[in-house]
């Protein structure tokens, strides 16, 4: 019998993976799209029907392409951060409610943002083990940026947590089937929603990859299947980032079309606002985070104790 649930949890686990990085292809597909009809010029719509086949062309080319690796850079830690990175960011799915076949976790929410914060160091690690300024200035950047983002996404997750009172995010799905979280934390799902942005390092809050003064940051040295995994690794995060914004505010998690209507709309957020807003100054970045963000998730937490001791 044993031997049968661990057949099925590897079964699902794989079904999991493959369906995120199927979700992860046409994330990217979706974004060209968008993003040439905001820029009016044409997206990736040449290659086969409607551009399908143009996420797999892509990684095609990008895992046959010849991998380099600076002289002086330290081989090891150069090589295994991009690794790291995608497994980081493909084990935080194993936090997806599924009502079949996987984990069940009582501390989903912990597990989350222990997984998040590993995530700083393997771009840290990326950057510095290139030997390059850019790539170090890069990873330095990405630290400060995503250390300081991570206390206000703990600190909104909190609120959340308070009127559920558990960290199982299943629970979540219970407490708003009559009205969404989003309604009365508007203010909080606008941080959550900003906050995600800079803790996956998108516009207008990628400075860890500012083009304009970094040529490309912590990456710039990475090539061929390096440069795949840390793509794949920034979009699935960006696309489980959409998921928890869907469980915490809109409603929780059903297997319904509804829900995967909200996942787009929200991922399809992601890329809109990469194609409206130019990019942030860096000390407004961190003035954001501690003097905006800290005071205003504080307060709501405060709040929302203040409201469940009264009910108590």
């Amino acid at each position: 019998m044993l031997k049968i649930d661990v057949i099925l949890f590897i079964l699902g686990l794989l079904i999991l993976i493959l369906g995120v990085l199927i979700g992860v292809a046409f994330l990217t597909l979706l974004e060209r799209k968008v993003l040439g009809y905001i820029q009016i010029r044409k997206g990736p719509n040449k290659v086969g029907i409607l551009g399908i086949l143009q996420p797999f062309s892509d990684a095609i080319k990008l895992f046959t392409k010849e991998q380099t690796y600076p002289m002086f850079s330290n081989y090891l830690s150069y090589y295994f951060s991009p690794v790291i990175s995608f497994i980081l960011s493909l084990m935080i799915w194993m936090l997806i409610p599924y009502y079949f076949n996987l984990v069940s976790f009582n501390l989903g929410v912990l597990f989350f943002l222990c997984c998040t914060s590993m995530g700083v160091y393997t771009i840290m690690i990326a950057g510095w083990s290139s030997n390059s300024n850019y790539a170090l200035l890069g990873g330095l950047r990405a630290v400060a940026q995503t250390i300081s983002y991570e206390v206000s996404l703990a600190l909104i997750l909190m609120s959340s947590i308070i009127m559920i009172m558990d960290f199982n995010l299943l629970f979540l799905n219970i407490y708003q089937n009559l009205i969404w979280f989003f309604f009365f934390m508007i203010p909080l799902s606008m941080c959550w929603f900003s906050s995600s942005l800079a803790e996956t390092n998108r516009t207008p809050f990628d400075f860890a990859e500012g083009e304009s003064e970094l040529v490309s940051g912590f990456n710039i040295e990475y090539s061929s299947g390096g440069f795949a995994l840390i793509f794949l690794a920034e979009y699935s995060s960006i696309l489980f980032m959409s998921l928890l914004f869907v469980l915490l505010y809109l409603g929780g998690y059903n297997l319904s079309l509804f829900f995967y209507l909200k996942l787009s709309l929200v991922s399809f957020l992601f890329i809109w606002v990469r194609g409206t807003l130019p990019r942030y100054r860096y000390d407004k970045l961190m003035y954001l985070a501690w003097k905006i963000y800290l005071p205003i998730s504080l307060n709501f937490l405060m709040f929302f104790l203040g409201i469940k001791i009264v009910l108590m």
